[in-house]
């Protein structure tokens, strides 16, 4: 199949913008670190923690509002500690050049967002966070904030995920509806196309033993980003049961992982991803990480029955969430071309087939 015009840039097409010096490294890429829409982004040598968090601007560097905001210097080659409530900068071993005709958009990676570890990606002139502009050319920063745990992070730590894109590639919703009808994008009778995506909503009815999520803990021992299966669950989690009401109270400020009622799927030749708040469903926030690759939920690669994992933090005032309650929209954009690997398709990627599920780091 020929290639199309405009599309996320496929695995293929990310390794070439090495090979032709359109994306810079400070050393060679990680075996597993280009994904099959997206590269993971590692961090730099040191962090600088700063007072608060600040946008660039059209007219500054990072590096010139650095000189001004930052309160020390912090260096990661042997692991540091980051946090929760400070605001931190680390400039990322990845910079770009990128065409003229290509943009680009960062998120946290899955086990980022599972952790409440608040990240976006800063450009020099950036008036956005996470949104690089067609044509940029410079270095790439991450500011990090923790948010419930303290974190251990390395030089060379992934927390950040970016997706390059050349011109517009997103679905309308009579091109959703289709694609849906074809291949069933997310397990509902009655899909909810609306606002450009298709909805998600939330299961409060809990698994077999009433499980419905995790609310996470205060003053805890911290995390160790690079760790698998390191922690155990209940140091850092308070499980939540349903009590037969199928409803659940959000504290404001307190942050809680919670699971979709239906199945999602990201066909192969799409990639997904759920927007972050929609101030139309209630007063909290849905996602951190928002991206899905293709081969997502695919049946052939592993991800039958593969539900959406929703990290949701209430704002100001408490809120009821009532199972069936919508949280969130999933927005589809068309691939380039197919990725070479599909996300689970050997890529021991840990969220593939989920249900509930927290990050890797944590072993039951």
């Amino acid at each position: 199949m020929m290639a199309r015009e405009t599309g996320i840039l496929a695995d293929r097409a990310i390794s070439a913008l090495f090979e032709t010096g359109r994306l810079i490294s400070e050393r060679e890429l990680d075996r597993d670190q280009i994904q099959p829409a997206s590269l993971d982004l590692r961090l730099g040598g040191k962090a600088f923690r700063v007072r608060a968090s600040f946008m660039p601007g059209p007219s500054h560097l990072v590096s010139d509002k650095l000189d001004r905001l930052s309160l020390h210097v912090i260096d990661l080659s042997e692991g540091a500690v980051l946090e929760t409530g400070c605001v931190y900068i680390v400039p990322l071993m990845e910079s770009l050049a990128l065409p003229a005709d290509m943009s680009a958009s960062a998120n946290p990676k899955s086990s980022t967002g599972r952790l409440d570890i608040f990240t976006r990606v800063i450009t020099d002139y950036a008036q956005e966070f996470d949104k690089i502009p067609s044509g940029y050319s410079g270095p790439l920063y991450l500011e990090i904030s923790p948010r419930t745990f303290p974190i251990v992070v390395r030089r060379g730590s992934r927390l950040s995920q970016i997706r390059f894109r050349v011109g517009q590639a997103l679905l309308g919703e009579p091109e959703l509806l289709k694609l849906h009808e074809s291949e069933t994008l997310v397990a509902s009778k009655l899909p909810n196309v609306s606002g450009g995506g298709i909805a998600l909503s939330i299961d409060l009815a809990g698994d077999k033993d009433g499980l419905i999520g995790y609310r996470g803990k205060h003053h805890t021992a911290v995390v160790d980003v690079d760790k698998k299966a390191q922690h155990d669950i209940y140091d850092f989690w308070e499980p939540l049961y349903s009590r037969g009401r199928n409803e659940l109270i959000l504290d404001p400020d307190e942050f809680y992982i919670l699971v979709s009622r239906e199945a999602v799927h990201v066909p192969p030749d799409y990639a997904a991803e759920m927007t972050p708040f929609d101030p139309l469903v209630g007063e909290f926030r849905v996602h951190y990480a928002g991206f899905f690759d293709p081969g997502f939920g695919h049946a052939p690669a592993g991800g039958r029955g593969s539900r959406a994992v929703l990290e949701v933090r209430s704002h100001e005032v408490p809120f009821i969430l009532e199972d069936g309650q919508i949280v969130g929209r999933l927005v589809y954009e068309h691939m380039q071309e197919k990725p070479a690997s599909l996300y689970g398709s050997g890529l021991g990627s840990n969220y593939q087939a989920q249900g509930l599920k927290l990050s890797k780091h944590f072993r039951i």
